[in-house]
């Protein structure tokens, strides 16, 4: 029955936690502060607010085990994802194992622009979004990211030089975003007459069927 959890302010090296069967409504500011925990277990409460909820437990960079099952929250429809976004760490959620395949739907829902990159560089597409776009998501409460591009005073740079990106990833969406234009042109020469057939059947030769592809 446990409703209240500032008895645990001072255990900093906590790995693993089981909160599960209890009367908690709200543990912000109770929990944030455990960076080492791996296993947490909050399943069978009374949690309402899974943005609350996420937040406080987004410090946790170690976190691989979450149950929030049995929860008021877990009826969000977007839930899993939500979770699966905000919390990259966890590998296993509500006893079961985060795939590749939620990564992805969870990206593409709360952050579109970078979905779209990560698939304009695999398929050679170029993205027309702008950048800091809002997500696209309404369950989504903050803005898609920002390039963190250096000021023009603080550095000069020659155009051998690498622009010095907080994070590389924005080195990788830049790049995207000002892909060159690419063509690719084929013909199937077996249907095309050579200079002799031309001058020896004398008759107007049909055009060609070519094949352009352009991509960035």
């Amino acid at each position: 029955q446990i409703q209240d959890l500032t008895f645990l302010i001072k255990n900093y090296c906590l790995t693993e936690l089981y909160l599960n069967n209890n009367e908690l409504t709200d543990i912000s500011g109770a929990l944030k502060h455990l960076r080492a925990l791996q296993i947490l277990l909050l399943h069978n409460n009374q949690l309402k607010k899974l943005d609350k909820t996420v937040k406080e437990l987004k410090g946790m960079i170690s976190l691989q085990t979450l149950n929030l099952f049995h929860n008021p929250l877990a009826q969000d429809p977007d839930y899993r994802l939500y979770v699966i976004y905000f919390l990259p760490s966890v590998q296993l959620l509500d006893r079961k194992s985060v795939t590749q395949r939620e990564r992805e739907s969870a990206l593409h829902l709360y952050n579109r622009e970078r979905s779209c990159v990560v698939q304009s560089i695999a398929f050679g597409k170029r993205v027309n979004t702008p950048l800091g776009t809002a997500v696209g998501s309404s369950r989504c409460t903050q803005p898609a990211r920002r390039l963190m591009m250096p000021s023009d005073n603080a550095h000069l740079l020659c155009s051998f030089c690498r622009i010095p990106f907080e994070n590389p990833e924005d080195a990788i969406l830049l790049r995207a975003m000002t892909r060159s234009l690419m063509e690719f042109s084929s013909v199937d020469w077996n249907k095309v007459a050579t200079c002799r057939e031309r001058r020896l059947e004398n008759k107007v030769e049909e055009p060609h069927e070519k094949l352009t592809v352009r991509f960035r």
